[in-house]
């Protein structure tokens, strides 16, 4: 190690970013340091800041800085229609996309047994609960469909098989291994018209 050992925290702490490996993040503190301290400032105060005012909607488990976020509390969506997501990262790409007015519901993730992610990491009992309010008339399975998500969406469909209420998936026009967060808008509508029972 040839670095001071600040510079060798903030390479680790970089590494942690999804896609960052060694050689990214070794770029991005040098970066940071010789060229941008400023910048490293403000990502310093918006860390803080999102960590301190962020939290969980206590309905839809998204993240938000109010006990109900914004969709949730507004009184224009579809409240009978529940779309479940893995990730915040999904939703919006929905809400970008336009094609859907209901609420939805943030798993935080989706099942992985190779990295120890089983039921209880995820919000499911969470989910569990919301749907036990009764209010709801279709639950919209909009997992990724790549292989942790179309197991994650089995798994939600055997929990909810003898709750009475309709459950879809996306049409499965969407590629396989795709993810939500990189669709089009056009792809993400037609899936969403064309969603059915499984």
């Amino acid at each position: 190690m040839t670095d001071p050992r600040s510079v060798e925290d903030l390479k680790q702490a970089l590494k942690r970013l999804p896609g960052i490996g060694p050689k990214t993040a070794q770029r991005m503190a040098f970066h940071l340091l010789e060229r941008d301290r400023e910048g490293a400032r403000l990502i310093e105060k918006t860390i803080g800041q999102a960590l301190s005012r962020v939290n969980h909607c206590k309905r839809c488990n998204n993240f938000s800085e109010t006990e109900v976020c914004a969709i949730c509390a507004s009184a224009s969506r579809q409240s009978e229609y529940l779309c479940v997501v893995e990730t915040p990262a999904d939703l919006e790409a929905i809400e970008q996309a336009g094609v859907y007015r209901g609420t939805y519901f943030v798993l935080m993730g989706h099942l992985s047994p190779l990295d120890d992610v089983g039921p209880e990491q995820l919000a499911i009992s969470e989910l569990m609960s919301r749907v036990a309010e009764n209010t709801i008339e279709e639950i919209i399975l909009a997992t990724n469909l790549t292989l942790e998500g179309q197991a994650t969406g089995d798994y939600l469909l055997e929990l909810l098989a003898d709750r009475p209420v309709r459950i879809t998936r996306l049409a499965r026009g969407m590629p396989m291994g795709s993810e939500l967060e990189y669709m089009d808008p056009g792809t993400l509508d037609q899936a969403f018209s064309n969603r059915s029972q499984p």
